[in-house]
């Protein structure tokens, strides 16, 4: 996922305005205007770097005099302690800006880092490891851009962009048609005639005989939600040999729910070509980042 810079530049002015308000008042009222200084950031844990761009952004926003000497490229793995930038120029600048640069790029790394050791530990040819709506707002564009940047993929960026069928939807379905047995191939079809053409559609499922249901009707995506390896498994044979028998477009399958670093691995072993993760955006802890002053 790019970062559309239009956008960016809206966010970080807002941001800004919000940390610096009428303006710093610790800084103008002990810094000189004409003053410059030399700063280091410094990336004070290990882990998978990320957010450079928007650090350019935000000193571009306040000053374009700050020049941002960059050491590493984004999405290098770095150690703890390692220098990742240096920052010279108007010293009030440096100083307004720095809060939200180590916020951005703590939170940016934290999710890039987090996300890496998923894919990780699910391994080469494994299952595509992708992200969730379960992002911080205001800030979904940015998350799922640390997780293209850790080895992950990106689910739907909104609501707008793909079918997703949930449980809720399923229900409200049945309630609308006043038929409790409406099967989920009747509700395919008619999302298939309604949502538009090249519109993906996936549908959530949650065990095999709603599964044997939905996929009759070849979605493009069938969510398996919080089921059991062995199911998994079972859905995953089942999905193989209809497409083989049938010769129709294959299903995609997603395993989601409880998903965890301790059974990431286990789950794609089951065959499923997707895993998505919600922890990846809601719960990255964010990495520690400082701006040091040369003295």
């Amino acid at each position: 996922m790019r970062i559309n810079r239009t956008d960016l530049r809206a966010f970080l002015k807002n941001a800004l305005a919000e940390d610096i308000g009428p303006g710093d008042i610790t800084t103008g009222s002990m810094v000189r205007r004409t003053a410059r200084t030399s700063a280091q950031l410094i990336m004070r844990e290990g882990g998978v770097l990320c957010g450079l761009p928007v650090l350019r952004e935000i000193f571009l926003l306040l000053d374009r005099d700050v020049r941002v000497i960059v050491q590493h490229r984004e999405g290098t793995r770095v150690k703890s302690a390692t220098i990742i930038a240096t920052l010279e120029g108007p010293a009030r600048a440096i100083f307004a800006g720095e809060r939200l640069a180590l916020n951005i790029l703590g939170r940016l790394s934290g999710i890039a880092t987090l996300t890496s050791r998923y894919v990780a530990a699910v391994g080469v040819g494994g299952a595509v490891i992708l992200d969730t709506r379960k992002t911080t707002p205001g800030l979904r564009a940015l998350e799922k851009y640390a997780v293209v940047i850790g080895g992950g993929r990106n689910h739907r960026k909104g609501l707008w962009d793909q079918v997703l069928v949930k449980d809720n939807h399923i229900a409200l379905w049945r309630t609308q048609t006043s038929a409790h047995t409406t099967s989920l191939r009747d509700l395919v079809e008619h999302i298939r005639a309604n949502a538009g053409k090249g519109i993906k559609i996936e549908i959530e499922v949650e065990n095999l005989h709603e599964f044997k249901d939905a996929i009759t009707a070849h979605p493009d995506i069938i969510l398996l939600d919080n089921m059991p390896r062995a199911a998994i498994k079972s859905a995953v044979s089942f999905r193989n040999q209809l497409a083989a028998e049938r010769r129709q477009p294959i299903t995609k399958l997603e395993a989601s729910g409880g998903i965890t670093l301790k059974n990431v691995r286990a789950v794609s072993r089951t065959g499923v070509d997707m895993i998505s993760i919600g922890a990846l955006t809601h719960s990255a802890r964010s990495l520690d980042f400082s701006l040091e002053v040369a003295r």
